[in-house]
């Protein structure tokens, strides 16, 4: 258990001129297959993030505390994204800008408050959601920049291919790309 430069040589390759959507769900049940139990239950907390009744204060507080630096640094990110979401809706309803944010003990100073409300500024919908979820790929990376063959690889996988997952159902072309964009830089930085 634990090889993880196996693991990681061995992540899917979906060719670009498929026509079928990656099964995340196999994808990750056979990653999961491969890990301990306790990276296991570390990739659990990560889905848990995709589930909108576990994500409240004490979900973010946990995360804060975790031993995984991707979590921490992840989740951190995640609640500054959500927060500053919800603060950006409160000012254009004129409502008082803290209403329904999430008060998990985070520095408030979210560095990339410009960068959501520019994103949210747009009158796209999907252009909005693309974006923000463009700002969270980029984090994956800054995240995961000078790691090659640890946990925290593997948990970024998984978390792209989450906003892969979402897009091939929002919009099938635009996963397909987020796809192939995953799989080549696996290729690129993952080489044996």
């Amino acid at each position: 258990m634990n090889n993880y430069e196996y693991i990681i040589a061995g992540l899917p390759v979906l060719q670009q001129d498929s026509r079928e959507n990656p099964d995340a769900d196999a994808i990750i049940a056979d990653i999961r297959s491969q890990l301990s139990a306790k990276d296991n239950s570390t990739l659990d907390f990560l889905l848990d993030g995709w589930d909108s009744s576990k994500l409240g204060e004490d979900f973010y507080r946990e995360a804060a505390k975790s031993s995984s630096h991707f979590i921490r640094e992840y989740f951190d990110f995640d609640l500054g994204l959500r927060n500053a979401k919800v603060e950006y809706l409160n000012r254009k309803l004129s409502r008082p800008v803290d209403q329904d944010t999430v008060d998990a003990g985070q520095d408030p100073e979210f560095e990339d408050r410009e960068k959501v409300d520019a994103v949210l500024e747009t009158d796209d919908i999907l252009g909005r959601e693309k974006g923000l979820d463009d700002l969270l790929w980029q984090k994956i990376d800054d995240i995961t920049v000078m790691d090659v063959f640890t946990p925290d690889v593997i948990l970024g996988f998984v978390a792209k291919l989450k906003i892969i997952d979402r897009w091939f159902k929002l919009d099938e072309a635009t996963g397909r790309e987020l796809f192939a964009k995953l799989v080549k830089e696996i290729k690129e930085n993952y080489t044996i």
